[in-house]
């Protein structure tokens, strides 16, 4: 997820940079001439902010229109979480508070992801999902708003312990693998394609298996990162916000 904090820093030596995102190129292309303009970057959060909420309600509502819908939605608010850092950093226009709205719009747009996703399966499914799996003499009753908090919740998680590792070790702390220009978030992409196929009901059940995975991953960095020493904090300009 980008920010708008001055990361320059703790930035690798420029052949030693990872290639820049698709998206963020194309993002920065765009942004370009709005630099020397009265839109600032937090006026691109809160347009983020806003496309975001539009996918949760689209996807609560459950029908295979309305999920097309969010998945379309998804795809413009991951695009559009960019702006926001590219148009901070050629503008100068960098804040603390930027910085944390930006972080708050990704975490709260992430989480009502998944729980406007379980809404919406709960709705059309109904409340239980795998109940007609078999487990030895058993079913499994899991029902898809648990799934959705369950996302939500572990994605949360990651977000704060993302922001502390930051704090500590610098953007590069947070960095996100990339291949070929294209980072892991990319994957939110394909969305259309598993709504297209009506495979919401499959996305939900693997976000909810894989997001708390990744947190407890997460979770070993961050306490891993703990008896690293605090680069972000020494290598920050006295007075730098």
């Amino acid at each position: 997820m980008t920010t708008q904090m001055d990361s320059r820093s703790s930035a690798p030596p420029p052949s030693l940079a990872p290639a820049r995102p698709y998206d963020a190129r194309l993002a920065r292309w765009l942004v370009t001439p709005l630099q020397h303009t009265c839109i600032t970057p937090n006026h691109l959060t809160s347009l983020r902010l806003l496309i975001g909420t539009a996918c949760a309600l689209a996807f609560s509502q459950g029908s295979y229109g309305f999920n097309n819908l969010g998945a379309w939605l998804l795809v413009l608010s991951n695009f559009v979480d960019h702006t926001d850092g590219e148009l901070a950093r050629i503008s100068g226009k960098t804040s603390r508070f930027g910085h944390f709205y930006d972080l708050a719009s990704d975490g709260f747009v992430t989480v009502a992801l998944f729980v406007g996703i379980s809404i919406g399966v709960g709705a059309v499914q109904g409340p239980y999902l795998l109940d007609d799996l078999p487990l030895t003499s058993a079913s499994l009753l899991v029902s898809a708003p648990t799934l959705g908090w369950l996302a939500g919740i572990a994605v949360a998680l990651m977000f704060v312990l993302r922001l502390q590792i930051e704090e500590r070790r610098g953007k590069a702390g947070t960095q996100q693998a990339s291949l070929g220009g294209f980072e892991t978030e990319d994957i939110l992409y394909l969305m259309p394609l598993v709504t297209l196929l009506d495979g919401t009901q499959a996305f939900l059940v693997a976000a909810a298996i894989g997001a708390p995975l990744f947190a407890l991953w997460v979770v070993w960095d961050y306490w891993r990162g703990l008896r690293l020493p605090n680069v972000a904090r020494a290598n920050r300009p006295e007075g730098a916000q």
